[in-house]
């Protein structure tokens, strides 16, 4: 797993490092904001620990633009700090925890483990593709961190699409799949409901994530590809 620690204090980082890696934990470290911001949007980047108080961008600042594109990031804020007021500040810009200087590693390796366990629960829930996610539990839906409204029909197109990525499927499969009855040749309901799901989910100057596969029906193609 790889973990990123946007720290610039060398003893500190070197701490981190001598500590994870022994539980599994491969460490990336940025010294200052801007590279932080650039190296937790690499969606290779499991976890994130961040420091608050950093040269150039803040840690505020740092975890409200990391936040705009990593929403599902697990983020464990380190700081001296210890006034209620800034704790409220750093869970209010998108923290998942909040933990002060000098911390005990026991309790570091704890909250981290506690966070990832939150995580696995929540994925059970969730199907991801790139930057676009929906949530079973709650039918609610997004790109990025911009919420996409779908009826009960279209989310269930957008469900089935999600768990069969690359392939060809049919529309046959797609009728017998989201709307349980037999094909119909003269329906083109299909087609209506694909039209809009493109219209919510693709992006402006950018291929559609649904491509029609002439007589065959369509594919569903995961952001990124």
């Amino acid at each position: 797993m790889k973990v990123l620690a946007i720290e610039d204090d060398p003893e500190i980082v070197g701490l981190l490092e001598r500590s994870l890696a022994p539980h599994g934990y491969q460490l990336l470290n940025a010294d200052d904001g801007e590279k932080g911001i650039l190296m937790a949007c690499d969606e290779t980047v499991d976890f994130l620990l961040l420091d608050l108080t950093l040269p150039g961008i803040d840690g505020y600042q740092a975890l409200k633009r990391i936040r705009a594109v990593r929403p599902e990031l697990r983020v464990l804020t380190l700081t001296a700090r210890k006034d209620l007021e800034n704790k409220v500040t750093a869970l209010n810009a998108g923290a998942d925890d909040y933990l002060t200087k000098p911390f005990h590693l026991e309790e570091l390796l704890a909250r981290m483990q506690a966070l990832m366990r939150r995580v696995d629960q929540s994925r059970s829930t969730q199907i991801e593709a790139g930057d676009l996610w929906i949530d079973l539990a709650s039918h609610r839906a997004w790109r990025g961190n911009d919420p996409i409204d779908l009826p009960n029909r279209e989310f269930a197109l957008l469900e089935y699409f999600m768990r069969h990525p690359r392939q060809v499927v049919t529309r046959q499969q797609i009728l017998s799949a989201v709307w349980d009855f037999a094909f119909d040749p003269g329906s083109n309901v299909v087609e209506v409901y694909v039209r809009r799901l493109r219209r919510k989910i693709d992006r402006l100057g950018e291929p559609s994530l649904i491509t029609t596969i002439r007589n065959s029906g369509y594919r569903w193609d995961p952001p990124g590809d």
